[in-house]
């Protein structure tokens, strides 16, 4: 059993991990020349196509229990809510334009609390005290990680603005991928979402991408992010999840934030300064709070 938990997190931590990595991947291909629209359609384009490989793959390999028959409608709820996984990609690679990597997966972990409020307006329920304590340590180790208090306000409100956004279209893929035709395999969820997303970048992108398409972002940054962003963390978080509590799995995923900023430190010589590293602690501190009590549950 206890093995099975160590696997579980290992697999999961890799996935987080794998999605820490990514902005900054996505920084280094800006500074080769590469856009936002064609860095997004080209890991998506390639990230779909990997995960239609990957399921095929799994579709041969036997399974105690059959899978439930994907339905047309199944799949079109599955096409429609991936839409918001499209956004969230385009938005955050828009936002670290104008801002830092370490600002960015700051303002992308607000969805955080988003989940929070979206859970209490879609249940009719006020949050508990602990969730609210929660909410309040993530606003405090924002504005620290933001370095607001005590520097000049010198944040591009472009970035900001795409940062929120980014956040709110991905609290809806959060909720969109636990509540969505959840009768059938996570791998085969993952392509149709996957689909979805690519579905509506394409739309916001193409009128720009047929202006001039630099195909070269095909022979390296598009397969990279692909990787890192579409393909490894769904296969390693729908295999490691299952072999986990829900609330440590959650406390697990928050790696994704150190792991960005160390990655954005030591790759792209961003300079984190202690009051940031402070309000990062915080954030991961509030979502430690926030799963403490489902955590608690497996052990």
């Amino acid at each position: 059993m206890k093995n099975t938990v160590l696997k579980g997190g290992i697999l999961v931590a890799l996935g987080a991990s794998s999605y820490g990595m990514l902005t900054t991947f996505v920084k280094m291909a800006y500074e080769e020349g590469f856009t936002a629209y064609e860095v997004t359609f080209a890991q998506l384009f390639i990230g779909f196509f990997g995960l239609v490989i990957l399921n095929l793959f799994y579709k041969g390999k036997k399974r105690k229990t059959p899978a439930a028959p994907a339905s047309r409608k199944s799949i079109l709820k599955l096409i429609v809510a991936g839409s918001s996984l499209g956004l969230t990609s385009i938005f955050y690679y828009l936002a670290v334009q104008y801002i830092t990597v370490s600002i960015g997966i700051v303002l992308l972990m607000q969805s955080v609390w988003m989940g929070v409020a979206l859970d209490a307006v879609i249940q009719k329920q006020k949050p508990t005290a602990l969730k609210i304590l929660a909410v309040l340590i993530i606003l405090l180790g924002t504005l620290l990680a933001t370095n607001v208090l005590f520097e000049s306000f010198e944040l591009d409100l472009r970035g900001i603005l795409f940062g929120l956004l980014a956040a709110a279209s991905y609290t809806v893929t959060i909720y969109s991928s636990n509540t969505v035709s959840t009768e059938l395999p996570s791998m085969l969820r993952s392509k149709w979402m996957m689909l979805g997303g690519l579905i509506i970048v394409s739309a916001i992108t193409l009128p720009t991408l047929i202006q001039g398409f630099n195909l070269e972002i095909f022979y390296f940054w598009g397969p990279l992010l692909a990787i890192f962003g579409t393909i490894l963390p769904p296969l390693f978080l729908t295999t490691g999840m299952p072999k986990l509590n829900v609330g440590i799995g959650v406390i697990i995923t928050s790696i994704e934030l150190p792991v960005a900023v160390c990655m954005a430190y030591l790759l792209l010589n961003e300079v984190v300064t202690l009051p940031q590293w402070l309000g990062i602690v915080l954030i991961l501190l509030s979502i430690v709070v926030m799963n403490l009590k489902t955590a608690k549950k497996a052990l």
